[in-house]
């Protein structure tokens, strides 16, 4: 039986992905096909953690632009992140999948605390362990909270599943003439102002030279063909 490229993967999946066509809120039917390959991936052996965006229910920048503060609504946007760490949870639990959520912000009477040791003893134990609210603090992205997450465990990859199936030179929904690219550096991507994750998260994973495969979530089972190392997506890493 062929083996996992990865042993512990850090699966960032955006909000929005969550909530499919319908644009907001939560698609059960979507976190359900994506809770089925989590659940493959896990009885292969692969150690899962999982950070879940908050867009389908609040972007604190976008949503709350000059008509809030910035700090509290950027703390809606981490409330966001901890419904849909609940949703995911279930879902898995449903399908016999062992779990934890863990919160940078505590609410004890719904999840741990995050404490990197218990969350590394988890993984050991082939739970799943999902980590909520973000970094706990605003003005960062769950994509730099995916990052800090990933170099915490001393994860292998971060697997960004976005709405998107790679890393283009343009956006290809305004230049049809956007080129796709199946590696690229960390630099190109800074230097080229890419949107594959914001600046900070970008950084922090080059300073700790964690490759991040970005690949579409349409598919789900794209998780589970990056896992096990096949071409797909985009994948950052160091110089290439």
């Amino acid at each position: 039986m062929e083996q996992p490229k990865y042993k512990r993967v850090l699966l960032k999946i955006s909000g929005e992905a969550l909530a499919g066509n319908k644009g907001r809120g939560l698609d059960f039917d979507v976190i359900g096909q994506v809770c089925d390959v989590v659940k493959e991936c896990s009885e292969m052996g692969v150690q899962v953690g999982i950070v879940v965006g908050g867009g389908n229910f609040w972007r604190g920048v976008k949503d709350g632009g000059d008509r809030m503060e910035r700090t509290r609504a950027d703390h809606m946007g981490m409330l966001a992140t901890a419904i849909n760490s609940l949703a995911v949870a279930d879902m898995l639990e449903q399908r016999g999948v062992e779990v934890r959520v863990q919160t940078a912000i505590e609410m004890r009477a719904i999840a741990e605390p995050y404490i990197r040791s218990r969350a590394i003893r988890h993984l050991d134990k082939g739970r799943v362990v999902i980590f909520g609210c973000g970094t706990g603090n605003p003005f960062f992205s769950t994509d730099t909270a995916a990052v800090l997450r990933a170099a915490e465990i001393d994860a292998d990859v971060i697997l960004l599943a976005k709405n998107i199936d790679g890393v283009y030179s343009a956006d290809p929904n305004k230049d049809p003439s956007a080129v796709k690219y199946d590696s690229i550096s960390y630099d190109d991507v800074l230097a080229q102002h890419l949107q594959v994750m914001d600046s900070t998260a970008t950084s922090l994973s080059m300073d700790n030279k964690i490759p991040v495969l970005l690949f579409a979530l349409k598919d789900p089972r794209n998780i589970l063909r990056a896992v096990m190392g096949e071409k797909i997506g985009t994948i950052v890493k160091e110089e290439l």
